[in-house]
């Protein structure tokens, strides 16, 4: 996208070439990499990720690995100046999802620090289809600033199944996680487009772009993009319709590629294809 931010990572690798390729790879892009750390206890986590060539519908193979052993302790806020701190994925991360005996987990623990420290924080969830979706997820909502995730997410959150081209119930289950403790923003995203609701009361709609289909070439990583794009937009003070327009435009340049990462624009390519081929309607 070209953001001019300063980038740190914090996590744990594997002692393995896998592992060596992120802090590489986290370093040629000049991200700090000072807060990621390395493990002989378990090999590297990762993803498989398959898409059908015909419509570029995916499904994913995970790997837990060094990610089930990352803990609170392992990561060391206290002298970072950024301003978000971004946690993915909750679902994901065995041992900060596990829950205490006093109904709290290590992920909630994190977060609370994280905000004393006057971050803000931002959680991704992800469709996890085992495991106890709500008892992980709702001990950290109180510490989250902006929850992002999408309309099975959401459904799984509520218990409720949701359409992803009607943007009414989408906002509606917005409303109600928000009602559930998130303290700023909650954004469900569909392949249709994203809504927002937010504890001052806003409540804003953006579609997707309306890519033609000959150009969607895999849908793996357009999350993450729109992410990218929707927090770049808030940390340059945008108005929180722009940044979900920055988001959509990030995700749409994301589906042109079917990697997770190469169809990522610059963000003026990446507001050109909103441009060139509109939005779809989403109110």
């Amino acid at each position: 996208l070209g953001a001019d931010i300063s980038l740190q990572a914090a996590g744990l690798v594997g002692n393995d070439a896998d592992g060596q390729w992120i802090i590489n790879d986290c370093r040629d892009s000049v991200i700090d990499t000072d807060r990621l750390a390395v493990t002989s206890d378990a090999t590297t986590s990762y993803t498989d990720a398959m898409s059908v060539e015909s419509t570029g519908r995916r499904t994913f193979f995970h790997h837990v690995g060094a990610n089930a052993l990352l803990q609170r302790v392992d990561i060391n806020l206290s002298e970072s100046r950024a301003k978000f701190f971004y946690l993915g994925y909750l679902l994901l991360l065995e041992s900060l999802d596990k829950v205490n005996d006093d109904g709290r987990t290590g992920a909630s623990e994190l977060l609370n620090e994280a905000r004393s420290l006057g971050f803000l924080t931002v959680v991704d969830l992800v469709s996890a289809q085992l495991g106890d979706f709500k008892r992980v997820v709702l001990p950290s909502l109180p510490e989250i600033n902006i929850l992002l995730l999408n309309e099975l997410e959401a459904g799984a959150l509520l218990g409720l199944v949701l359409d992803e081209n009607d943007p009414a119930p989408l906002i509606n289950a917005s409303r109600q996680i928000l009602d559930l403790g998130v303290r700023d923003h909650v954004i469900v995203h569909s392949a249709s487009g994203v809504v927002a609701v937010s504890s001052d009361g806003n409540e804003v709609s953006q579609g997707s772009v309306q890519l033609p289909d000959d150009m969607i070439l895999g849908a793996a990583g357009a999350g993450d993009a729109f992410a990218a794009g929707f927090i770049m937009g808030l940390h340059e003070e945008k108005s929180l319709h722009e940044s979900l327009r920055w988001g959509v435009c990030s995700a749409a340049g994301c589906l042109t590629d079917p990697t997770t990462s190469r169809g990522v624009l610059q963000l003026s390519d990446s507001l050109l294809l909103g441009e060139q081929f509109g939005f779809r309607e989403f109110k």
